[in-house]
């Protein structure tokens, strides 16, 4: 007999609200947590996901209006790891649930037998109403993360998720990534799509393939972090250095974060790549709680580093480079050349000495009008300097090389050449797909970092470096970590008897002279160094929050009463409020320790409430991997 009981389920909406909204369930429905519903919010209908439900109702509650999941998405662990994500990440529930289930189709492309739905589900006391099982943990304890770094990681990797039967989930950093893994993994079985590159319904069904065990194998970018995956699986990041793995929007939370919790949480294997893993992963392996699984050593291109100091004004490229790039379109190779997107700091074009703020060690940002020094960590300004600190030498300057003004300068020297220019960074759209399309055909090609895509392994006679002393400037703590890897993924790409040459004002620099022994190791106890002595991740969390408002009075008050709000806290060192984005934005920079999130949420928490536009704008993140500027 039917129960004539009633229930309630609180669903959230991807909306910056905390807390979710409760409705009545309609007679006769099924439904479940982790299931997504339409339901009517304000004056529109809005897709939510059941976050929780309740015997009994509260009066003028209205009921929802269809569900649209044939079987929940989300288990209760699951859910319970998603309130974590929000939590860390400063993001409303809501959000983090939108950015992390598939996408809604118009209609349910498989049935309940094939979603799964009835196989261990269990009614509560006759109802329909259902709740999804718990994880079944295994016994044993986790195990360590595994980071794959050397010579054909990928491919073993790839080897290991293929030869063995466990199912696995593979998170790559981009849609185009994601299409080439795809292939590398179809030898083995066919492999389950979650990312962008295919459409909403392929997506849909390639979720509920997983659920129901039809695929082994998937790959996804950060939309598929929560796709099914059952105990015992494994749970592989590729790249696990790059900052594709933290996009813009909720949940504001590094890939890597969410890997290394969801396999702790659900007993998964978790497999991480990188030629250059993050100086917070190589902080792990260096603790005892990761493992480098680790190959032959890459073939290595012969490494020279020029010295450019007091020179470079004239001609981009130094006599040896020159040469190089010369010799290597002679023998029929192609040749890469890479330059820094200009920035504001300063250095000494005498002896390289970058101007940097004496209490956080980052550089400075240079401001030409009002001729001033600002650090975009503390918000410290200072006056403009007339002479080094280094040398005492009087030429400071933002010098740099660009990419169209190397382009001039090689065109001029080698007439003959096909040279293109590549800057994805800086365009979009059908003017990006010409570039490209140039720079694939060209002999040399001059770009920026994100050029690199255009080369698969060996395929370089000469990578050369015009000014890479600009991404050192960069006014981020991690500019050191950036050339680093930069550098190392460019000598990946040259052939065996090739050879890569770095121009730089300071070619002393630890960053170029571990990358030129190959090693590894000297880098990151530098930079692990650095880090401890001035309380950088790994050692110390960062939270980073932009305030704006309708005027600059309103935007001034509002930021000074969060300073003082972040002040109370004892375990915080607050920064600012600095000015940012040209005057129309207050910036405050907070140091904490493991616990900054649940801090820094309750600190906020009166200003993280509905109010007035008038009041102002915060933006909050968390761990940022690419500085503001």
């Amino acid at each position: 007999m039917p129960s004539t009981r009633s229930y309630t389920v609180n669903v959230s909406f991807d909306t910056p609200v905390a807390h979710p909204f409760s409705y009545l369930v309609p007679e006769g429905t099924t439904v479940a947590p982790g299931q997504r519903v339409v339901a009517p919010l304000g004056n529109a209908e809005r897709v939510g996901v059941v976050v929780g439900l309740r015997e009994g109702v509260t009066p003028g509650l209205k009921p929802f209006i269809r569900v649209l999941d044939a079987a929940p998405l989300l288990d209760a662990d699951t859910l319970e790891l998603t309130r974590w994500i929000a939590a860390q990440s400063l993001s409303s529930l809501g959000s983090t649930l939108a950015a992390l289930t598939p996408p809604v189709v118009a209609a349910a492309s498989v049935s309940e037998r094939e979603a799964g739905v009835g196989r261990g589900w269990a009614d509560i006391d006759g109802s329909r109403l259902r709740t999804p099982p718990a994880h079944t943990r295994a016994g044993a304890e986790p195990t360590l993360p595994e980071v794959f770094i050397g010579a054909g990681r990928e491919r073993r990797l790839i080897e290991r998720l293929g030869t063995t039967d466990a199912p696995a989930l593979v998170i790559v950093p981009d849609v185009e990534a994601a299409g080439r893994w795809t292939q590398r993994l179809e030898k083995y079985g066919t492999v389950a799509r979650l990312d962008s590159g295919v459409d909403d319904e392929a997506r849909a069904r390639a979720w509920t393939a997983l659920a129901a065990g039809h695929r082994r194998l998937a790959v996804g970018t950060r939309s598929a972090l929560l796709a099914p995956l059952p105990p015992g699986g494994t749970l592989a990041l590729v790249d696990e250095h790059e900052a594709a793995h933290k996009p813009p929007g909720a949940p504001r939370l590094h890939s890597r974060d969410v890997v290394l919790e969801r396999a702790a949480r659900a007993r998964l294997t978790a497999a991480l790549t990188s030629a250059t893993p993050s100086v917070e992963t190589w902080w792990r392996a260096d603790s005892g709680r990761a493992r480098l699984v680790t190959g032959d050593a890459a073939p290595w291109p012969a490494v020279q580093l020029a010295d450019t100091r007091g020179i470079l004004k004239v001609e981009p490229l130094t006599p040896p480079l020159a040469r190089a790039v010369r010799e290597a379109l002679a023998a029929g190779r192609r040749a890469l050349l890479l330059v820094g997107r200009l920035t504001s700091a300063l250095a000494c074009d005498e002896c390289g000495t970058v101007l940097r703020c004496p209490q956080c060690d980052v550089a400075a940002a240079y401001t030409r009008a009002a001729r001033t020094l600002m650090c975009r960590v503390c918000g410290r300004e200072a006056p403009m300097l007339d002479t080094c600190p280094g040398c005492h030498g009087r030429r400071l300057s933002p010098f740099g090389w660009g990419v169209e003004r190397v382009e001039h300068a090689v065109r001029r020297r080698f007439p003959k050449a096909r040279v293109a220019r590549y800057d994805p960074d800086a365009t979009r759209g059908a003017k990006a797909e010409r570039q490209r399309a140039e720079a694939a055909a060209a002999e040399i090609v001059i770009g920026t970092r994100g050029a690199l895509r255009l080369f698969g392994p060996g395929s370089l006679g000469i990578a050369g470096f015009v000014s890479p002393d600009q991404l050192l400037r960069m006014p981020d703590f991690r500019a050191g970590e950036r050339l680093f890897a930069l550098l190392w993924g460019a000598a990946e790409r040259v052939a065996a008897g090739g050879g890569l040459i770095v121009q730089s004002q300071t070619p002393a620099h630890y960053v170029f002279e571990a990358f030129a022994r190959q090693d590894l190791a000297a880098f990151y106890r530098h930079e692990m160094k650095f880090r401890g002595e001035l309380g950088y991740p790994p050692f110390r969390r960062l939270a980073v929050i932009t305030v704006t408002a309708a005027s600059a009075a309103a935007m001034r008050t509002l930021a000074d009463e969060i300073a003082a709000a972040l002040t109370s806290v004892s375990t915080f060192t607050v920064y600012g409020p600095a000015s940012a984005r040209r005057d129309r934005a207050r910036r405050i920079v907070v140091k904490g320790h493991a616990d900054l999130a649940s801090r820094l949420g309750e600190a906020l928490a009166d200003f993280r409430r509905p109010r007035p536009k008038s009041r102002g704008i915060i933006d909050v993140e968390v761990d940022p991997v690419e500085w503001p500027s």
